[in-house]
Formats: C-alpha cells, sequence, structure tokens
C-alpha cells in the first residue's frame, strides 16, 4: 500500500521582530484516499468515518461537509488546467480519542501516469476556519524538490498580517517526508517552518507504539501553539487585526512558470483563481 505513517518533529523559526524558535515531535499519517477502504477493514485501531483509538473522518478535511475527498481535490487541479485524474495521497494528523487539528494538511495529487502535477495545502487556524492553496508543480531544484510560492489569504496567527507570501518547498514522500514553509513580507525572511519524518508500514503495531510515545498528540499541537503565542505576547510582539475568512475556499494557481529554489527575486505573479466548494 502507498498509505504510511512518518513519525518527525515539526520546527517553527521567527526572526522579526524578535527571534523565537520551537520544536516538538509528531507522528502523521500519508493516506492514500483509494486506500481508506482497505485501511478501515484491515487495521483494528484505525477507522475511516467511524470512531476507533485513530480515525479519518472525511469531514474533518476537504471542504468540511463530509464528501468524497479525492473527487473534491481532483476538481481543485482540473480547476487549475490540469489533469486531475490519478492518485491523491493526503499528509495529516489523525484523530485519536475523538480529537483533531491540522495547522496543515498537503494533498500530493498525481496524474494517471504517475506524476505529481499538484499540491493542494490546505491551512487552519485556530479560531475555527481552513483555506486551501492548489499549487500547479511547474519546477523542481537540483534535489527534485518542488518549489511553490503563493499570497496568505486566511489569517493563522495574531502576530502576523496579511501581507505575506508563503514559499514551499515539499518533496515527494518516500523514505523521507520533508515540507518546508518560508513566510515572507516586504521586509523579506519572517518566518520558517518545517515538518519532516521517517516513514514506518502503517500497521496496527506501529500505530499502537505511536499511541504510547504520542498520548495526547492533539492536545500537545494545541498546547505548542498557544503556549508560543503567549511567550511572543510577553516578548512584545504587536498583535494584528483578525480580517473576515476569504470568502472563497481554495485559492487556485494557473499554470505559471515559478522560479525553483528559496531564492524568488522578483517572481512571476501567479494567476489566481477562487472556487467555491
Amino acid at each position: 500500500m502507498r498509505s504510511a505513517l512518518y513519525t518527525g518533529r515539526v520546527m517553527h523559526l521567527r526572526l522579526r521582530p524578535v527571534r523565537h524558535q520551537f520544536h516538538y515531535r509528531i507522528f502523521t499519517l500519508l493516506l492514500d484516499l483509494d486506500e481508506l477502504p482497505v485501511l478501515d477493514k484491515k487495521l483494528r485501531l484505525f477507522g475511516h468515518n467511524r470512531s476507533s483509538l485513530f480515525s479519518f473522518h472525511d469531514r474533518d478535511h476537504g471542504p468540511g461537509d463530509g464528501s468524497n475527498l479525492k473527487a473534491w481535490a481532483q476538481a481543485q487541479v482540473r480547476a487549475a488546467g490540469l489533469a486531475g485524474d490519478g492518485a491523491v495521497l493526503l499528509q495529516c494528523l489523525p484523530r485519536m480519542l475523538g480529537y483533531v487539528f491540522n495547522p496543515l494538511s498537503v494533498y500530493y495529487c498525481y496524474d494517471r501516469h504517475g506524476r505529481l502535477e499538484a499540491l493542494l495545502h490546505q491551512v487552519s487556524n485556530t479560531f475555527g476556519e481552513r483555506h486551501s492553496y492548489l499549487l500547479p508543480v511547474t519546477a523542481r531544484d537540483d534535489r527534485g524538490v518542488v518549489a511553490q510560492s503563493v499570497d496568505k489569504a486566511l489569517f493563522v496567527s495574531p502576530f502576523n498580517g496579511m501581507d505575506h507570501r508563503y514559499h514551499f518547498q515539499v518533496r515527494d514522500p518516500d523514505d523521507r517526508l520533508s515540507v518546508v514553509i518560508r513566510q515572507t513580507d516586504a521586509q523579506g525572511n519572517l518566518l520558517f517552518a518545517t515538518v519532516t519524518g521517517n516513514r514506518q508500514v502503517l500497521s496496527d503495531r506501529v500505530l499502537f507504539a505511536r499511541f504510547l510515545a504520542f498520548p495526547a498528540m492533539t492536545l500537545t499541537v494545541l498546547a505548542a501553539i498557544h503556549w508560543h503565542a503567549l511567550r511572543l505576547w510577553i516578548k512584545g510582539v504587536p498583535l494584528a487585526k483578525k480580517p473576515p475568512a476569504p470568502q472563497e475556499a481554495v485559492s487556485i494557481q494557473g499554470l505559471v512558470a515559478q522560479k525553483p529554489g528559496f531564492d524568488d527575486t522578483a517572481p512571476a505573479r501567479p494567476v489566481i483563481q477562487s472556487a467555491r466548494v
């Protein structure tokens, strides 16, 4: 099966107006959305749209209405002018003991020939809002890393304004998982965040071991977000005013050449569309 589990860590580094860094250990799932019915039957500790020690509920992702996630993701890919006719793998945190929160979920969208043609980055904030960015795979560096960038559309942190841009560097998930996000504003680099991990077979034995190692992972993620927000406030980082959530659920970037790597001086402006879901 293509579905797997990755054990690793999350790292955040803020450069301005004060330097602040933290990291914590996590594990994340990589789920081939076609394999969910098989996983539901094969694994005793994992349930699809049902209660279990670990579970995956369609309503926790995508449009949030419980509809077919693969069909939803492929519709966004086709809206960007791509084929959208292959496998869709979703990298996300599982629901544990009934609780889940995914600051970032990544959909790896392939064509029917097995080529990665788009990534869909779904961002959620602690205000109960989410927004997705559909970005075609148009450039890789000499290491095979996909380079993408997009303007920020969803308010995430009370310490960051909206006039920012995300720059993603993502590797095809294999034995290693690697997602790097650089956030910039008019002054340059502001934040770096990474998600990394090592691949393991998705089995009941591995899931139980992960539960023993991370019995309250969802609460740990939420606690880390709020604890470090408090520390930033104590350090005097000013608060930004929260705007309304974007009316559209997905920002779709059309086929525009992007410059690979972190150095995107004078990048080509993307063609952004929006899609209601």
